[in-house]
């Protein structure tokens, strides 16, 4: 018994470490792979190296990314860091168009 009780110290240290850093590093590298498998022509792309550029073709295992009008490079799907998708403009409500707020407070327009 006295033996199982000086285990556990390093078992709760073990079990810390897999849930501070394996398991989330399991899931960066999880998330980072759906990214690259969903990449297709026309998303705008940043690789790892800070180049950003257009898919405009794709293969198994590399992408053909245009970084200046006319201007192709072949790169690894792996190089891709992130994807920049413009998100659709939300339409805003006649009620919030016309509520615009001021930076004084309402006793000083009386002034």
């Amino acid at each position: 018994m006295k033996d199982a009780l000086s285990l556990l110290p390093i078992v709760a240290i073990a079990a810390i470490f897999w849930l501070l850093i394996i398991r989330p590093a399991s899931r960066q590298r999880k998330e980072a792979a759906s990214l690259q498998a969903a990449l297709t022509v026309g998303d705008d792309v940043m690789l790892t190296s800070g180049v950003f550029g257009t898919i405009v073709g794709t293969a198994e295992d590399h992408l053909e990314l245009e970084i200046a009008p006319g201007v192709v490079i072949r790169v690894v799907r792996g190089a891709v860091a992130s994807v920049r998708r413009d998100p659709a403009p939300a339409p805003q409500s006649a009620e919030a168009a016309t509520d615009v707020p001021t930076d004084r407070p309402d006793d000083e327009e009386e002034r």
